[in-house]
């Protein structure tokens, strides 16, 4: 056939052109919208004013605290001269920091460790199902909804060396009164544990509810393939809570870096410093000593920290999500 028999290309006809083109925006319509931005920012609004004042407000005065003089004659005088970073400097020469920060270390990775050891054995343990299961299960979050004063009372006079409940059995089987409260060496591992007591029913809640999610047919699905015992829970257990878990620990570790109550309320930082942490210095700083200044640089050290792990658990979440 040749080129001139070939018919010709066709044009897009006008109606084509036309609707191709977005329709005009009426008045009526630009109007809605109008309302509707105008609604959602009288919903954001409050919440933005509470943040910036319950939240905002105190970290930016804390900040500015940490680069003044600000002691408890600040509260007569109205007067906190600046002192730069002479806070900041003071703080980490001081031989008490090196001790809080690996005090920190060693507490916040022994809590979490053993919180979620024996919160993962539990929530397997809940997930079959026999008499009492809920009861038990409810039961467990008591140590969670009980005050931290209270709890800290408690296990203070249970780990007492003279007329604690502890020691007493322990006298029964012929051993020795232990002093767990006031011996440096260890008093941090009585420390732990009492936290450990405190979070178990955290680790337990969660990860018992990451294994409700998992379903019953994957492991219908590898029995047959012979994966029963350690290989059903590592091949088909683990990879369905791995979110989970990374949420826990990492939720875990940003409530035990600011833990006050327990240590305050078992040993008060010591004996010899050797419970005190950086949420004890920074509170012994600021209250004991009133050093506000040096307190706030102390607790500023702290907030960073967190806002990392914060910044992790964020980013964990937004994975999730994705998958």
């Amino acid at each position: 056939m040749s080129a001139s028999t070939q018919a010709p290309a066709r044009t897009p006809s006008r109606s084509a052109t036309r609707s191709t083109v977005a329709p005009p925006v009426r008045p009526g319509q630009r109007r809605a919208r109008i309302r509707t931005g105008i609604t959602r920012w009288l919903f954001v609004i409050p919440a933005a004013i509470f943040v910036a004042v319950f939240f905002g407000y105190p970290v930016v005065k804390n900040i500015l605290m940490s680069f003044q003089d600000y002691t408890t004659a600040t509260f007569f005088t109205g007067e906190a001269p600046w002192v730069g970073f002479a806070n900041y400097v003071q703080v980490f020469t001081s031989a008490v920091f090196t001790t809080s920060v690996v005090n920190t270390a060693l507490f916040t990775a022994g809590s979490i460790v053993l919180q979620f050891v024996i919160g993962l054995g539990l929530a397997l343990f809940f997930r079959r199902h026999f008499p009492l299961s809920g009861f038990l299960r409810g039961l467990l979050l008591l140590p969670w909804l009980l005050p931290l004063i209270a709890s800290s009372a408690v296990w203070k006079w249970l780990l007492d060396q003279d007329s604690g409940a502890l020691n007493q059995l322990l006298g029964l089987v012929g051993i020795a009164p232990v002093p767990w409260l006031v011996s440096p060496s260890l008093a941090l591992i009585a420390v732990i544990g009492v936290n450990v007591w405190l979070g178990i029913p955290f680790n337990t809640t969660i990860l018992y509810s990451g294994l409700q999610s998992v379903p019953p047919e994957l492991y219908e699905a590898g029995a047959l393939d012979g994966a029963t015992g350690f290989k059903a829970f590592w091949y088909i257990t683990w990879p369905s809570i791995r979110s989970v878990v990374s949420v826990v620990i990492v939720l875990g570790v940003v409530y035990t870096l600011k833990v006050v109550d327990i240590i305050l309320g078992l040993t008060g930082g010591g004996p010899a410093n050797s419970t005190q942490t950086l949420a004890t210095n920074a509170y012994h700083q600021s209250f004991i000593n009133f050093q506000f200044g040096i307190g706030a640089a102390v607790s500023n050290v702290l907030i960073v920290v967190s806002f990392v792990f914060a910044m992790v658990y964020i980013a964990i979440s937004r994975k999730a999500v994705d998958e």
